[in-house]
């Protein structure tokens, strides 16, 4: 490596340095489970502020449906999101270490001490947190429908006390045509306020526990009692 590349990748991180804690993030390594329109996102911002190591976890493949929705390229077609997701991460930062895994979350998965629930489905979340809530230290769930998106952050007692309250009964999720149920630009949002949540713990702030944004009504909700927004 040249002398000036090296002063271009040193000079990497200069505008987040007392926004993101290097040494702390050095020491995490990220589990993401379900790399969609949200979990996706997330592990590209994540790769893009530096973590050293991620861990992805999905089964499906990339369909025509999730191109506009989950923001893949026309090129990953017919590849596993896990890898096309890993591929986009070493495009943005060439040294992050990925493992991809390729099949449906399992209890007795390794993780990380950080985890990302990014899946679709209320009983799958219920099956992650009861799985992962004694060998994780920062645990957030991402939750979407259409504009609305909420974000459920584990990572003290009142996050613990609060996050089962969250599963509520599939039947109790809201059902909306499946013509209204994502967008790529509320992905996103949930994506940063998931990873701001993450920089919030990392610096040993108050992170609350449950924030919910309705992009069409404009409105913000902090921690209190809230209508399920999906399943």
């Amino acid at each position: 490596m040249s002398s000036e590349d090296f002063s271009t990748l040193s000079e990497r991180y200069t505008r987040q340095r007392d926004i993101v804690p290097a040494e702390r993030l050095a020491g995490c390594s990220p589990t993401i489970i379900g790399v969609g329109a949200i979990g996706r996102q997330v592990a590209l911002q994540l790769a893009a502020i530096g973590v050293p190591r991620l861990k992805l976890i999905d089964f499906d493949i990339v369909e025509q449906v999730n191109l506009a929705a989950q923001g893949f390229w026309e090129t990953d077609l017919g590849r596993a999101k896990v890898e096309a997701t890993a591929e986009h991460c070493r495009m943005i930062n060439s040294t992050v270490e990925i493992d991809a895994v390729c099949q449906r979350f399992r209890r007795s998965e390794d993780i990380g001490d950080v985890v990302f629930a990014c899946v679709d489905s209320i009983e799958t979340r219920r099956m992650i947190f009861q799985a992962v809530r004694d060998r994780c230290r920062f645990f957030a769930d991402g939750r979407m429908t259409a504009e609305v998106l909420r974000v459920l952050t584990v990572c003290d007692e009142r996050g613990r006390a609060h996050y089962p309250q969250t599963l509520f009964q599939p039947a109790e999720a809201h059902g909306g045509p499946c013509t209204a149920r994502t967008t790529i630009y509320c992905a996103n949002i949930a994506a940063g306020l998931m990873v701001s949540c993450f920089t919030r713990w990392l610096r040993g702030l108050p992170v609350e526990p449950d924030v919910s944004v309705n992009l069409l009504a404009a409105e913000l909700t902090v921690d209190c009692e809230q209508t399920p927004v999906c399943s």
